[in-house]
């Protein structure tokens, strides 16, 4: 198929490149948030290439995976027809959580697209059929080292995201543990920090501390924990959302307690045999339940369908 599909989602959107579709990325001027075109820190293939915005009503597109509401309008400026689609919602919901109702709610004609079981349940979809399909990640490969007893944390945005990424927690850990945060707009907060590298080099960097932590509040999953569970890291995160369904006993802690949390940093930092074991589990946790072969196999049902 050829797929018309916005960046929005830079990990995400490289696992749903690597299929067997060739993957339409519309392009603008800037490269604004509508056109970003192809990532610069993510590896994709050659399959997913950028079309310029006025150049899309030439492109033969089989079907559109929407990411945003107001893209269902772009979609039929720029192609100037209609075309079967799809709409993958990435978020939570926010607001007054058991009210919210999604955009979509009152349509019946587009499916509905969750990325966890969590998203599904707590959003109010309202008459939109849904499905969900879970994260699928590249497998980076078991690169665990371990070697810096510290921990690693990514969190995009940090600072405007405080309260929603568990920004605010991070004082408490550190005081146990030092931590090194890697993410976009993360320089000049007090840790050890790491701006915006390509995905192959965090991966190396992350795989060389000894545990990673995971301290959002409210978020459907971050890929970043799952990437880090590939790379062999035991995990310690904070029991909200999808966390307690991806995160088994034998790979990490989780808990609501701070205080259990911290400790269990300072127990990994000091045990690296131990780390190493529960790290072990969680990469082959990763790997059974967000495999990339199954994402995409998930994917492939879906828009044979539509």
């Amino acid at each position: 198929m050829r797929i018309l599909i916005w960046h929005v989602h830079g990990s995400w959107t490289t696992s749903f490149v690597q299929g067997r579709h060739e993957y339409v990325l519309p392009l603008v001027p800037g490269r604004g948030p509508d056109g970003r075109g192809r990532a610069d820190t993510y590896p994709w293939p050659d399959s997913a290439r950028e079309v310029p915005w006025d150049r899309l009503r030439d492109e033969p597109i089989d079907v559109v995976v929407y990411q945003r509401p107001h893209e269902l309008d772009l979609a039929r400026e720029w192609l100037g027809r209609d075309l079967p689609g799809v709409y993958v919602e990435h978020n939570t919901p926010a607001g007054d959580v058991p009210r919210t109702r999604h955009p979509l709610a009152d349509r019946s004609d587009l499916t509905l697209v969750h990325v966890t079981h969590f998203n599904e349940l707590f959003w109010d979809n309202g008459r939109a059929p849904t499905r969900v399909v879970e994260h699928g990640v590249v497998d980076p490969g078991h690169l665990y080292t371990g070697e810096l007893p510290r921990a690693g944390v990514v969190v995009n945005e940090p600072v405007r995201r405080t309260r929603v990424a568990g920004t605010d927690l991070l004082p408490r850990f550190a005081a146990e543990v030092p931590l090194d945060l890697f993410g976009m707009k993360v320089d000049g907060l007090p840790y050890g920090t790491y701006e915006d590298l390509p995905q192959a080099r965090m991966h190396a960097e992350l795989a060389r501390r000894r545990v990673y932590l995971h301290p959002y509040r409210w978020t459907s999953l971050g890929l970043a924990l799952i990437e880090a569970m590939t790379l062999g890291m035991p995990v310690v995160a904070v029991a909200a959302t999808e966390a307690v369904e991806a995160v088994p006993p034998e790979a990490g802690v989780i808990s609501t307690r701070v205080d259990v949390l911290a400790g269990a940093l300072k127990e990994f930092a000091a045990d690296p045999e131990r780390a190493a074991q529960a790290g072990k589990a969680a990469r082959a946790a990763a790997l059974a339940r967000y495999g990339l072969d199954r994402f995409l196999l998930d994917w492939d049902h879906l828009l044979d369908e539509v």
